[in-house]
């Protein structure tokens, strides 16, 4: 790719092998777009984006997650997805998983996924854009945005470009809780984006042997800030060492335990809004 590339195809004269160069934009018909973020990495967001997909895929639901965590995509792995989408005249294919989720990632367009996608800030959210406008989405009543931590260019594009119905936020019971709840939230709140509420990742652990709760990050706050923004917390998930080995085997949809049916039916109850 040019090192002048923008990502916008239109009126370019160069071969700068863009990945999805020259895809004609498509019409799709989506009922929600829901955003995961989070203010920081590490809380395991893209494990909570792919279990809301599965989940609500399972209640019958016409599913799809674009994974906008360009340098960092790990959705295609989490479903075990190994083949690269393909295009035709009308636009770029998504791939599909095992039980019908479609997908589309820049992993799905590499030759070698294990490359690292070395872009400059306005191409790779030229390509986040691209994910919406040029990808053959059809019908889905819902579709699920990984958004990479952080409020850069890509959380902006996504906000700017893409009609998003609402967000949830993913944090952890760290002591930087507050801060992240708050970067989140205050990009949500200048862009005008409802948030559905607060999801916290890795609450705890339970001990195999006796069941006891362990708090391994320490005493969680998540209650009070949210009780602060007047925000539910959906859900608190807990360390499961079995839906981690799931994902690292590309089988999150066989995941037995439903952390999160709190928070899909929040996103199920957008649709009365």
């Amino acid at each position: 790719m040019s090192e002048q590339c923008n990502g916008n195809c239109e009126g370019c004269k160069q071969n700068c092998n863009n990945p999805i160069n020259h895809t004609p934009t498509v019409s799709h018909n989506i009922k929600k777009v829901i955003g995961i973020v989070s203010g920081k990495g590490g809380v395991g967001k893209s494990m909570v984006t792919g279990s809301l997909a599965v989940s609500m895929a399972r209640k019958g639901y016409k599913v799809g997650i674009l994974d906008a965590d360009i340098t960092g995509p790990s959705i295609p792995k989490m479903f075990g997805i190994n083949q690269r989408a393909e295009a035709n005249e009308f636009g770029i294919i998504p791939c599909l998983t095992q039980n019908g989720i479609k997908v589309m990632s820049v992993n799905l367009l590499l030759e070698n996924t294990e490359d690292p996608v070395v872009w400059r800030g306005p191409i790779i959210a030229g390509t986040v854009k691209q994910f919406w406008t040029d990808v053959l989405w059809d019908d889905l009543d819902y579709l699920f945005i990984d958004m990479p931590p952080g409020t850069g260019d890509v959380p902006l594009t996504v906000f700017q470009s893409i009609p998003v119905d609402g967000i949830v936020v993913v944090t952890s019971p760290q002591s930087l809780v507050s801060m992240i709840v708050n970067k989140a939230l205050k990009m949500a709140e200048l862009m005008h984006i409802p948030v559905i509420g607060i999801i916290e990742n890795m609450s705890y652990a339970l001990c195999p042997d006796c069941g006891k709760q362990i708090n391994i990050f320490g005493e969680s706050h998540v209650d009070e800030e949210a009780a602060k923004r007047k925000l539910p917390v959906l859900s608190k998930v807990p360390f499961d060492p079995e839906l981690a080995k799931l994902c690292d085997l590309g089988k999150i949809e066989n995941m037995k335990k439903e952390h999160i049916s709190q928070a899909c039916s929040a996103i199920e109850n957008l649709n009365c809004h």
